[in-house]
């Protein structure tokens, strides 16, 4: 395997950067950047000429992610040349956020293949049910086998976001690959290092991903409890404080999410997955150092899963949630990453409205919000 990287600094760079067929014969393109770069016009033809034979996958991101760090406004372009792996490419649309389950399956059906190993997969960041997506693909392609990626950003505008697959750039488009052969060396490690404060309390009344009742009282007034001063700022604030979703028995299953919403009218809280209605939730913060220690051990996971020597991609999907927590200090999760993979490890990836990605390895994939999701791919 092979790995060329292409950093683009303005969308206006775009076209004197590409345009020109490269002597680099690409298998994948993995395409991570800013609102500005996704909507510029003829961004996938531009990549086509330059890399003729390569699928396209990708997505409009709330920040980019190399090992130099974090960008805002940029675009990176990795092309993987694979020397043993095959490939199978998924697009499709999404009419609404009821429409997720099935999309799902769609995308499951077009890249099923004998000896399938691993799925990337980026979707909509807004108007999807991330959570019934990949619920969706598992029913078609078998809950073992590992699907990860992440939802698309804008900038932490969440109003429109964009992917690139198959049949160009679209804002409702949900685009896989299928990573198939026996020289496939695939990890993934989904840490998120918040700590919880508060007690427990049980779902009382949610549908889907809206969370209605805490222990008999409306979702919103007791978050907004909670947050005290913070709470003006909702809904923005909110992803300063997920939930930690917990079982009856009140112990962790791995999952977060974070408030994408609230209803006044219902005094309901909008999640970025779904909640398990027999379950208990339990608020969160984090602090800078905190975060850090969560993505150097999803580093340390996805390396060690895939015993990954050699050249060796590293796939960071981090969420915004994060960025807004670290500030100034965000490269410092990046930075962490970086030094378990070392001088071998090649960096992409961006800041994310949602992760996907098993929590261990043979567990089923999930969706998962506020965690630094890694996936690493590398051959023999």
């Amino acid at each position: 395997m092979r790995v060329k990287q292409i950093i683009i600094g303005k969308a206006a760079d775009l076209a004197t950067t590409l345009g020109s067929p490269s002597d680099f014969a690409a298998d994948l393109l993995l395409v991570f950047g800013g609102i500005e770069q996704f909507t510029l016009p003829g961004l996938s033809e531009l990549l086509r000429c330059t890399f003729p034979d390569a699928m396209l996958l990708g997505c409009s991101t709330a920040g980019e992610i190399t090992a130099d760090g974090v960008n805002d406004g940029t675009c990176t372009i990795t092309a993987i040349k694979f020397d043993q792996t095959r490939l199978a490419q998924g697009s499709t649309c999404l009419s609404g956020m009821d429409d997720s389950f099935a999309a799902g399956e769609r995308l499951g059906k077009q890249i099923a293949a004998p000896g399938l190993k691993a799925v990337l997969v980026f979707g909509p960041g807004v108007q999807i049910n991330g959570s019934a997506l990949v619920n969706g693909m598992a029913s078609i392609i078998g809950a073992g086998i590992p699907i990860t990626g992440g939802l698309a950003g804008d900038g932490g505008a969440f109003k429109e976001t964009f992917t690139i697959g198959a049949n160009g750039v679209a804002h409702n488009q949900v685009v896989a690959v299928g990573l198939s052969g026996d020289g496939l060396r695939f990890g993934h490690g989904s840490f998120g290092g918040w700590e919880p404060f508060g007690p427990a309390r049980k779902v009382t009344r949610c549908d889907g991903n809206i969370l209605h009742e805490l222990d008999g009282e409306p979702a919103l007034e007791i978050y907004r409890r909670y947050l005290g001063d913070h709470a003006k700022g909702l809904p923005a604030s909110g992803l300063l404080f997920p939930f930690a979703m917990l079982g009856e028995d009140h112990g962790a299953v791995g999952l977060i999410r974070t408030i994408l919403g609230i209803d006044e009218a219902t005094g309901s809280l909008i999640l970025a997955g779904e909640i398990d209605p027999d379950g208990y939730l339990r608020l969160m913060h984090a602090s800078t150092d905190k975060l850090v220690n969560g993505a150097e051990s999803a580093a340390e996971a996805a390396a060690t899963m895939a015993q990954a020597s050699g050249d060796t991609l590293a796939i960071l999907v981090s969420c915004v949630g994060r960025k807004l927590v670290m500030g100034d200090r965000v490269d410092e999760e990046v930075e962490a990453v970086s030094e378990v993979f070392g001088t071998a490890g090649i960096l992409t990836g961006f800041y994310s409205y949602g992760e996907i990605s098993p929590f261990t390895p043979g567990a089923s994939c999930k969706l998962h919000n506020q965690t630094m999701t890694i996936t690493c791919l590398s051959e023999i």
